[in-house]
């Protein structure tokens, strides 16, 4: 993030979308906005590397006893011995199983939005909503330990649902109303709104990570190596490779499963919940990048579009699927500064 511009072109505020494969942060520096991404991946490395480490220049920390590669350059190492990158988040919140997870947050955290610009610089940061197909699902205490660790950078931390920050990015021409769909890697998150007053939210339990994982099972890979295959570029309709047809299939079921969830959830909601005016529904996050995506989601959606509750007005990709999260929770952060 290139902050060296005039001081005077700097406006407070900082949104944050911690996900469960990036972690991407949005600043505001004149009338353009500023992103900045790091991979929340992490790899251990012995002792005795640290030298070639820095003899290639390799960027790491030391944890402990134990030297990390942090970012792009875990899952790219991860890669090439065959190994999984460690992962500090899993399912879209905290890892549960994971002991070094809560620091290394903190490393990857202060690395995307480094110190406050101003004494508590506020800072909205994405939460998923509690998964509705995920037993015991609670995100209390991801939610309250990354508050707890933007505090201690010297933040003033405020928390916002993660589809919620789509619509925020989007839906302006329509006073915040719409449907956003954030497709993460380790959740897909949903959540209506209606004049900007979040209706409707909740999430589901499959996102990149289940379809890396389900294409890597199928194929004797391993899931690092699944995720660098998607992320070069699938086609949904035409893969062209043992591997890409396998994320096909994966990609094609994560679409069907969550259009039938929304249509239902939102159909239990019909009662309670009145909007005359069409709606647009907005799909984003790195997930929805696949090659066909769209267009697939829009042909099973219409298809099943007489059992939606609610009328609507188009279904469009968000401007950039990657940064939308971080750029509507910096909407969010400014509106009261």
């Amino acid at each position: 993030m290139d902050m060296s511009k005039d001081k005077n072109d700097f406006q407070p505020g900082v949104g944050l979308d911690i996900g469960t494969m990036n972690f991407v942060s949005a600043r505001r520096i004149g009338k353009s906005v500023s992103t900045n991404r790091v991979r929340n991946a992490f790899l251990d490395m012995p002792q005795e590397h640290k030298r070639m480490l820095k003899l290639s220049n390799t960027s790491y920390v030391e944890l402990q006893d134990k030297l990390l590669l942090i970012g792009d350059e875990a899952l790219e190492t991860a890669n090439l011995f065959n190994k999984e990158a460690r992962r500090p988040m899993s399912g879209g919140v905290i890892s549960a199983g994971e002991l070094d997870a809560q620091q290394v947050i903190g490393l990857i955290i202060k690395s995307v939005v480094g110190d406050p610009k101003k004494s508590k610089e506020k800072c909205c940061y994405s939460v998923p909503a509690a998964a509705v197909d995920v037993l015991g699902s609670d995100i209390t205490y991801h939610l309250k330990i990354l508050g707890k660790i933007l505090e201690e950078i010297g933040y003033s931390a405020d928390p916002v649902n993660e589809a919620l920050a789509v619509v925020f990015s989007e839906c302006a021409s329509s006073n915040f109303t719409g449907l956003g769909i954030s497709y993460g890697s380790g959740m897909t998150n949903i959540c209506l709104s209606y004049n900007a007053m979040s209706v409707l939210e909740f999430s589901l339990g499959r996102g990149g990570d289940w379809v890396d994982a389900g294409a890597a099972r199928a194929l004797g890979l391993t899931s690092a190596r699944i995720c660098s295959i998607k992320e070069s570029g699938v086609d949904i309709n035409n893969p062209s490779t043992r591997e890409s047809e396998a994320l096909a299939v994966y990609l094609d079921n994560l679409i069907d499963y969550s259009i039938n969830q929304i249509i239902s959830h939102f159909g239990k909601a019909r009662k309670d919940i009145l909007i005359n005016k069409p709606l647009p529904i907005i799909v984003s996050g790195g997930t929805s990048l696949a090659n066909g995506f769209l267009d697939k989601f829009k042909t099973r959606f219409n298809n099943l579009a007489n059992r939606f509750p609610f009328p609507v007005s188009e279904i469009r990709a968000a401007k950039d699927p990657l940064t939308a999260v971080a750029t509507g929770l910096l909407v969010v952060g400014q509106m009261d500064d």
